[in-house]
């Protein structure tokens, strides 16, 4: 495979903004589908769910390959609705490049935000494609400003719209001076740029030129000499700056009206990095230390990452990118973090739900694979005599939770089994069982999350179940720290032992677990493991209401030893009532997710809106004015948005649109515990 002929590419969006129908249309136009799947019908191939259909909504991350003018595509189409994000951060991981999708009319909006800083995090270049120029109120110019302002992306527009008579008929490439126009089903042809846009695009091309130009001393020769510059020099030049992210193409059309989207296939091509102009993995050896890649080298040690999986009814199917090496059917594969071998009994080139069976992938590819037992999100297969591990993908805590349990006995073991590879499959969905109770809690990114993984457990694992009201997925902190010490000594296996461990719970910002230090030489090294063990998973469950504790840290700060009594239990438990006793001491405060929220309303209802939100505890931010529109940004608890959608439908006739993304916990006012029915455990 000639790996600079490779291009691994995501499509990512806010929801609504055309992403899937981009990404159906680029299918029809390489040939791989005869006809458009349309999101609205339910025919889109890529949203294969059930549930994707049903909703018009893409839920998971689909993969399929294409080709176009000699170039592989691996291409991912990836969710829009924040509850998904985490589909889209794993993805990001192993992606070259990427299109961002926005709306003509919209502009930027909340989750687009998102998707940038998760490409920028992981050092994914983009084009930007401006979707719906066809709509009533479709301004692409302001669609791209919004990129600047926003975002901050050094936007150039290297297209622009045609319009005859108020509709869309095609676009003009600004570096070639060429147009084009589209009829569905027709290959684009060439055309006479309409006489009105010639100095329009003669000003576009200007600015690409001045902005090329800034990083590039050929190209500020030859403006300084005022040297006519060619189309191939100009697509060179910003390729290599779309590759460094200091530019930002932005191209335009109307996917579900095929216009435009065969330019955008070119400009992935023309401007979108191949495996080889990535920088090589890093990684960690066996013994925790720095490693290095050897970038994408089919000869090399074989290291891939595994960044999804879905659990389907026959096994689980595997999505792996391979940075190095090949990956052969029946090989052994190394997975580092459970230190067992692993066996892949197929290899596959996924197409949405489908797949054909390879027999080998080689160093920049994306496969499936099948077979694989251990294997979760997150981690690396690689040759057992030169192991590497890649640093797997973050995912953000959940923010809601529901009570789940059977509706009758004989379902018990069902619920748990189709919980438990619900589990497996997202990273973002957590379990946990009350055996006393009967009962499963179930935690998500939001109702939308919560509610599709309800629905699939009646349609795709045919189990029935009852589901509470939904609840805030809260956290402990603490606020003010404290010291404990523990100390055992009594017969164990008829032998007498001892352990003794001080401890201070110090407060320190932060969602993440708490830490531990070592402040203190008098605890032996042989039982520093059991003990830091023993802490760490006492501190995970709260004093006050039995939630999970983020922050802080664990200091060990004494001990005491007696060489001829000591023991690892009695360490181990010391430990533990040490933590016990400094939590006690300490002042423990209630935490809850805080949402970041995007409201877009019609003028005369935008004051209604704040003080609606006023009336939720809300924190607003900016309200800005685009034309008669407003868009209302802040912060607010979770607890007081539930069931918000109605309400913003009330106050506006269903003319506004919001959406939440996670923006953090915020400490819960002590006056309100008590209205929410919390007590103390």
């Amino acid at each position: 495979m000639d790996l600079s002929k490779l291009r691994n590419l995501g499509v990512v969006a806010h929801i609504d903004a055309g992403k899937t129908t981009v990404s159906e249309y680029v299918l029809h136009c390489t040939g791989v589908e005869h006809r458009v799947g349309r999101v609205d019908e339910g025919t889109a191939v890529m949203d294969w769910m059930a549930e994707e259909r049903e909703r018009g909504i893409t839920i998971t991350a689909a993969a399929t390959r294409v080709q176009w003018k000699g170039v592989d595509f691996n291409l991912i189409d990836t969710p829009g609705h924040v509850d998904f994000t985490v589909e889209v951060e794993r993805c990001m991981r192993v992606l070259d490049g990427s299109v961002l999708v926005i709306d003509a009319v919209a502009g930027v909006q909340a989750q687009s935000e998102t998707v940038w800083r998760q490409m920028r995090r992981h050092a994914v270049p983009c084009v930007v494609f401006v979707n719906k120029c066809d709509r009533v109120g479709a301004d692409f110019l302001a669609a791209t400003q919004t990129l600047r302002d926003r975002l901050q992306a050094p936007a150039v527009p290297v297209q622009y719209p045609i319009y005859e008579d108020g509709e869309l008929r095609g676009v003009v490439d600004c570096i070639e001076g060429r147009a084009w126009s589209f009829t569905k089903g027709e290959a684009p042809a060439p055309i006479e740029m309409p006489a009105g846009l010639a100095d329009e695009v003669g000003v576009l091309r200007s600015e690409l030129v001045d902005a090329l130009a800034d990083g590039d001393d050929a190209i500020l020769q030859a403006v300084l000499e005022d040297t006519e510059l060619d189309a191939g020099t100009l697509r060179a030049a910003l390729r290599k700056r779309t590759i460094d992210f200091t530019l930002v193409p932005v191209l335009c059309g109307a996917a579900l009206r095929g216009v435009g989207v065969e330019p955008l296939l070119d400009a992935v091509v023309d401007y979108l990095p191949s495996p080889l102009e990535v920088p090589p993995i890093t990684g960690f050896d066996h013994e925790g230390e720095p490693k290095n890649g050897n970038g994408p080298d089919p000869a090399a040690p074989l290291a891939a990452l595994a960044f999804k999986l879905h659990a389907g009814p026959h096994g689980d199917l595997t999505f792996v990118r391979v940075y190095e090496g090949t990956l052969r059917t029946g090989v052994k594969l190394w997975n580092p973090r459970v230190r067992r071998m692993e066996r892949a009994s197929r290899i596959l080139r996924v197409h949405a739900d489908g797949g054909d069976s390879l027999d080998e992938a080689v160093a920049g590819d994306i496969v499936g694979l099948t077979g694989l037992k251990l294997t979760v999100t997150g981690d690396t297969l690689c040759d057992r005599a030169d192991p590497i591990s890649l640093e797997p993908p973050e995912f953000p805590e959940p923010v809601i939770r529901l009570v789940v349990e059977p509706s009758s006995s004989a379902d018990r073991d069902k619920l748990r089994s189709a919980l438990d590879r619900m589990a497996h499959e997202d990273p973002s969905f957590r379990v946990r069982e009350d055996e006393s109770a009967g009962q499963w809690t179930i935690e998500g990114m939001g109702e939308l999350h919560l509610e599709v993984q309800l629905h699939r457990l009646e349609s795709e694992f045919h189990v029935e179940s009852r589901v509470g009201q939904p609840r805030v997925s809260y956290r402990e902190s603490v606020a003010e720290g404290g010291r404990g010490s523990g100390r055992v000594e009594r017969m164990l296996g008829g032998k007498d032992v001892f352990g003794a461990v001080d401890v201070e719970f110090v407060a320190a910002p932060g969602d993440h677990a708490p830490r531990v230090e070592w402040h203190t030489d008098d605890v032996p090294d042989a039982f520093r493991p059991t003990v830091e063990e023993a802490l760490v998973l006492e501190a995970q469950s709260g004093p006050r209401f039995g939630y999970p504790i983020v922050g802080g840290i664990v200091r060990v700060i004494g001990g005491e030893s007696h060489s001829d009594r000591d023991a690892e239990a009695a360490f181990g438990q010391a430990a533990i009532l040490a933590v016990r006793a400094a939590l006690e001491k300490a002042r423990i405060v209630l935490l809850e997710p805080r949402m970041a929220f995007d409201i877009q309303s019609p003028e005369e209802f935008a004051s209604g809106i704040i003080a609606d939100l006023g009336s939720r505890r809300a924190e607003v931010g900016d309200v800005v004015a685009e034309g008669d529109e407003r868009i209302v940004t802040g912060v607010v608890p979770l607890a007081q948005m539930f069931g918000y959608s109605t309400a913003v439908r009330s106050l506006s006739q269903g003319r506004a649109s919001f959406s939440m993304t996670p923006s953090g916990f915020i400490e819960v006012p002590e006056e309100e515990l008590e209205a929410r029915g919390l007590t103390w455990a």
